[in-house]
């Protein structure tokens, strides 16, 4: 099912998760233990990410750097038949503009059809400082709004090459993000919204949030988006804070703010408390959000199940 389909059945909000696929190399059977905690929630659908190649820069014996390419992290394909095909739950992968060229987008989208895959995440994905070089009339896209009129013109039948005959219309439900304290690079919160407003109309059927740890900036931002016309579900994403060292990660790679409270109270704590610290004030996020009857509440866990486990018993699921 669609999520957009999932999201008007609900009686009540639904708990949905993101995940990671392991790194090149890596093993799956981690992931494997993660999908087997979560899948325990009944989510009604699982989101995971994907990658492109990027730039590392690696300090050298004299002090200098040396740059190196990382090929991009395989897995997003092989995960989404993986959660449809074993666990009966609705994949939604990620789709980048970033690394990727439009053509190898459309193959990717073909064959997510091919696995009976009906959602998809459109985004602009993270700089990865790595622009892949376009040849042979190659193109890309740009920006998120241009990701998703590609799919949404092969929703309507409409390929890369004009002269396909009988192409085959596809129906996927596209999702796109939001910033509740705006995209990074973006002047100002209004005209961030208005960017996201160009998303919607260009194809986009619901929003899932940047993580946020104030609720008041996701139902301020809400109530902007709807007097923009923006009327689509808007769902909210929420990360817990397990560790000291994310005050600094989470607004240095996110560009959000964590409350003064709460960065005091993980500050003042012992290492070993920080995830009890995180658990609940993300469990008074969880029962505001609840009571405000939102569509649903998206978790973003990676690759560590054990923080959600622990703010789920608490919430009695």
């Amino acid at each position: 099912m669609k999520v957009t389909e999932h999201l008007e059945k609900a009686n009540d909000t639904l708990i949905s998760f993101e995940i990671i696929p392991p790194k090149r190399g890596g093993d799956i059977k981690q992931l494997l233990n993660v999908l087997d905690d979560i899948v325990k929630y009944k989510p009604p659908f699982i989101d995971i990410t994907s990658h492109a190649a990027e730039v590392v820069y690696e300090e050298k014996s004299d002090g200098d750097f040396s740059m190196r390419i990382k090929r991009k992290r395989p897995g997003t394909l092989g995960i989404c038949a993986l959660i449809q095909n074993k666990y009966n739950i609705d994949a939604v992968p990620h789709v980048l503009c970033r690394g990727f060229t439009r053509e190898e987008t459309e193959d990717f989208l073909i064959e997510l059809h091919y696995l009976g895959i009906e959602n998809v995440l459109a985004i602009r994905g993270d700089d990865s400082g790595f622009n892949k070089p376009v040849k042979f009339g190659r193109s890309v896209n740009n920006y998120a709004v241009d990701l998703i009129k590609q799919i949404s013109d092969i929703n309507n039948g409409h390929y890369l090459e004009d002269n396909l005959l009988d192409a085959y219309p596809m129906d996927f439900c596209i999702g796109t993000s939001g910033y509740p304290e705006k995209h990074f690079e973006a002047p100002n919160l209004l005209t961030d919204i208005k960017f996201t407003k160009s998303k919607v109309d260009a194809g986009a059927s619901y929003i899932v949030t940047q993580m946020f740890y104030d609720n008041k900036v996701y139902f301020d931002y809400v109530e902007l988006c709807r007097r923009e016309g923006i009327n689509v579900p808007i769902i909210p994403g929420l990360k817990l804070l397990t560790s000291k060292i994310q005050l600094n990660t989470i607004p240095k790679n996110f560009y959000i703010d964590i409350p003064n409270e709460l960065a005091l109270e993980i500050e003042k704590a012992k290492p070993e408390h920080v995830i009890e610290i995180g658990v609940e004030w993300t469990f008074k996020q969880v029962e505001e959000l609840l009571n405000k009857k939102v569509p649903a509440i998206h978790f973003y866990i990676m690759q560590n199940s054990q923080p959600i486990k622990m703010l789920m018993k608490k919430l009695g699921f």
